[in-house]
């Protein structure tokens, strides 16, 4: 699967146009690769409302969509995607997150869960990590699991969550060095570490 967000001339958006132009491009590259496009909020200027209805603009709608829990207005987002056939990663970025997640009553909806600490340090970055997957646990949510984080950080809580048998992301959006801390020389480097640690961590 790819994950990417769109942009126009000059920078990132959520317009349809500049929407449907990149998927459509990825598709023309990478047949049959899934699409997962981001939601974010500050894209649409923290205004929940323009944020809906750019989206419900959209014309070439991707297999999936990251929709980040925490944000003002996420769950009548998911819930105007998944009624368009769209499915749902629900992103969790915090303990809060995760526990308002349970309780948005869009769990069933949902296709997986990306847990995502943004902590730079690898200890603490792990740490939320296992505290967010044990909030799913405890409100039994058996959804499949995408595990990521930021920079060096992102290795220590994709290796954790391999480990466990949980799937993960990477890429040049949010790492931009390899696990030893060198530069990577381009996202392939980046995918090609990430396959090896599920290759010895995790089933993949």
């Amino acid at each position: 699967m790819v994950h990417v967000h769109a942009y126009n001339d000059e920078q990132e958006t959520l317009t349809p146009e500049p929407c449907a132009a990149m998927v459509r491009a990825i598709r023309a590259a990478c047949p049959g690769v899934p699409i997962s496009q981001t939601t974010a909020l500050y894209i649409a200027g923290d205004d929940p409302e323009r944020r809906l209805a750019l989206v419900a603009g959209w014309t070439e709608l991707p297999e999936l969509v990251t929709a980040n829990q925490g944000e003002e207005g996420i769950v009548e987002l998911c819930e105007h995607l998944t009624g368009r056939g769209v499915g749902i990663e629900a992103g969790l970025l915090s303990v809060g997150d995760a526990e308002a997640f349970v309780e948005s009553g869009i769990v069933d909806r949902c296709t997986r869960v990306l847990i995502e600490p943004l902590d730079v340090d690898p200890p603490v970055a792990v740490a939320h990590a296992e505290a967010m997957e044990n909030v799913l646990a405890a409100a039994r949510v058996e959804l499949e699991q995408v595990h990521h984080g930021e920079l060096i950080a992102s290795w220590a809580v994709s290796e954790r969550g391999a480990r466990r048998g949980h799937g993960v992301r990477t890429g040049l959006e949010d790492v931009t060095v390899l696990p030893d801390g060198t530069p990577a020389r381009d996202n392939a480097e980046l995918v090609r570490y990430a396959k090896q640690l599920l290759a010895t961590q995790g089933s993949g």
